[in-house]
């Protein structure tokens, strides 16, 4: 049964309000040399993320903005309720809701991290930030974490309509000018090179598994049955079945209204593969195969993104 995610459509209606009453080029603020944006984040919130204390059961969902994270998300929420069904026989209700925090770490308040500690396990974080600036805890702690990525085209495709059809990130009036900026580091969460690059130093941990947005829709009864196994939660057949068939993007986005609010349409939009064949022209697939030749070409995580199969004209 899908359930409103009251606290999530809430506090995403709150930033919005905000967004609106300023002017594009305030919508932005840097930390760290990052962008990321006001109407969500703060240094006073990454100063006190510090204060999170990570536990090794903790489930940490990884990737750059427009990778397929609620998509993700949803799958490890509906194990996380199998979980607890089958450990603790707890059927998830209301109350629950009001015990939830909006489930990106970085996205919130000062007391936010108090409140998460007190949280009952197990509890599902998602990030886009790079690894170093996660809290310490997180890897001191080994807590699990999946780590999804999404080929870059799909990534710059999907993250320009999300970008003109949400009010908390600047617009473009042209995927031309959205373009440059994506590839000259001018994006909210920083540059998607950088990113795939930070956290490749990281692809070998024991404790970090790597999936595709791709992969996971190819086969997702493979790529879901491989992640709860990860995370240690057993599944039967039938449970299986039921996350993959609920947790198609089909049935999320026919059901986002009801989870999502008027969001829905914005969360959730085409959820496909090579939607970049439509935007591209051939001088900007040029300047992108370069960008990935010079990073990724090599890496671990290079390999895993298949680049010449979902990249290439």
């Amino acid at each position: 049964m899908e359930k409103s995610r009251k606290k999530f459509v809430d506090i995403l209606g709150k930033a919005m309000a905000t967004a609106d009453t300023l002017d594009r080029d305030k919508l932005l603020f840097s930390y760290k040399g990052i962008l990321y944006p006001v109407s969500f984040c703060s240094p006073e919130v990454f100063r006190s993320m510090e204060s999170l204390e990570a536990r090794s059961d903790d489930i940490i969902l990884a990737g750059y903005p427009k990778s397929g994270t609620n998509w993700v998300g949803q799958i490890l929420s509906d194990l996380v309720a199998i979980f607890e069904k089958k450990t603790q026989n707890k059927e998830s209700s209301e109350n629950d809701e009001n015990l939830e925090e909006f489930p990106y770490l970085e996205m919130g308040d000062t007391e936010k991290y108090e409140r998460m500690n007190k949280l009952p396990s197990r509890r599902v974080i998602f990030t886009h930030l790079l690894p170093e600036n996660l809290p310490r805890s997180i890897f001191k702690n080994k807590a699990k974490i999946l780590l999804l990525l999404r080929n870059p085209k799909d990534v710059a495709t999907s993250f320009y309509h999300f970008s003109n059809g949400i009010s908390t990130l600047p617009s473009y009036e042209t995927w031309d000018d959205f373009f440059v900026a994506f590839m000259t580091k001018k994006m909210a969460w920083g540059c998607y090179f950088e990113y795939l690059s930070k956290w490749n130093k990281h692809a070998a941990d024991e404790n970090i598994m790597t999936i595709t947005y791709e992969e996971l829709k190819e086969n997702p009864v493979l790529g879901v049955k491989n992640i709860a196994a990860f995370f240690g939660i057993p599944l039967t057949e039938k449970e299986l079945q039921s996350v993959v068939e609920r947790c198609s993007f089909q049935s999320m986005k026919k059901n986002s209204q009801k989870t999502h609010g008027a969001f829905g349409n914005i969360l959730f939009r085409k959820g496909g593969v090579s939607d970049w064949k439509n935007l591209f022209s051939e001088d900007q697939n040029e300047k992108m195969d370069k960008a990935f030749e010079e990073h990724m070409r090599g890496t671990k995580l290079g390999a895993k993104l298949k680049y010449d199969v979902y990249c290439k004209a």
